[in-house]
């Protein structure tokens, strides 16, 4: 595994790459890594001749009063994982390579982002979707690999690769969990051992709202979410079904839904969710 710190040296590497005619695949993470990125990874691997993995904390996309100085950093541990699982690329520059002075030109994204996570962090997509422009204009990758778990993420990068063109494939990779269906998260290691105990509570009301919406419909299934959820100890923060991936209030005639959830803990915010499709007698979830 080569490991890279400045934008020439990536966009060298980069132009070699691409002189071999070889296919690259891009797994933008914030370090920290878990089985959830390294689930993308794995996907890259299977799909592209090259993996490249940026790891960068990424401030634009921290509002005032959020945890960008405490976001857990371990890069000696990060090295080890990122070459076990077969990056062959690892990007990761300081604040200043790339972001040399207040940037002239920033990106903004005005639509999927006034609900669930968008809501309560205003200005945070706007960072997602700039330093994403970065990238995608640094590794010009032809797929690039996101987790479902941060699926307004998700939604976000899809309108801006469709909307500034940018040739890279979005692929969206399930949800990895523990055995007690958590799912896995950099911020885990936040909760103390009684949130722990109950955070798994998330993932099962989400899995029990589904099926209400089926039978009750939009409002009861959130209320019934919201009930499940009065039994953790942490402040519900927003519990919302949307049409994916729009993020807009369905109609009948809408059968592609998100079911979502965040919770904040006293030292952590945890998100989930369900993506799921309606049918005449069931609801058939995609993870």
């Amino acid at each position: 595994m080569i490991i890279l710190s400045t934008v020439r040296e990536i966009k060298q590497y980069i132009k070699d790459v691409k002189r071999q005619g070889k296919t690259i695949g891009f797994v933008p993470t914030m370090g920290f890594l878990h089985e959830g990125h390294l689930s993308l990874v794995k996907q890259s691997v299977e799909q592209c001749d090259v993996t490249v993995m940026s790891i960068f904390v990424n401030p634009l996309q921290f509002g005032p009063g959020e945890d960008f100085d405490r976001y857990p950093r371990d890069m000696k541990r990060d090295i080890l994982l990122a070459e076990k699982s077969g990056v062959n690329i690892l990007f990761n520059p300081d604040v200043k390579e790339l972001y040399p002075s207040d940037p002239s030109v920033t990106v903004k994204a005005v639509e999927r982002t006034d609900v669930l996570c968008g809501a309560s962090r205003p200005g945070h997509f706007d960072g997602v979707v700039t330093v994403l422009s970065i990238l995608f204009n640094l590794i010009d990758p032809d797929k690039s690999f996101f987790g479902q778990k941060d699926a307004q993420q998700v939604a976000v990068v899809e309108g801006l690769a469709g909307s500034l063109h940018f040739p890279t494939e979005i692929i969206s990779v399930k949800t990895i969990r523990e055995d007690d269906g958590l799912a896995k998260s950099s911020r885990n290691v936040y909760l103390s051992k009684d949130e722990r105990h109950e955070a798994p509570v998330i993932y099962q009301a989400l899995q029990k709202g589904a099926a209400v919406y089926l039978e009750k419909g939009r409002v009861a299934a959130i209320e019934h979410v919201k009930d499940e959820l009065s039994a953790v100890s942490g402040e519900i923060d927003y519990i919302e079904i949307l049409t994916y991936p729009e993020l807009k209030v369905p109609s009948e005639s809408d059968t592609r839904l998100i079911l979502a959830a965040a919770v904040r803990f006293e030292r952590a915010r945890l998100i989930d969710n369900i993506i799921f499709t309606t049918e005449e007698e069931s609801v058939c979830t995609e993870q």
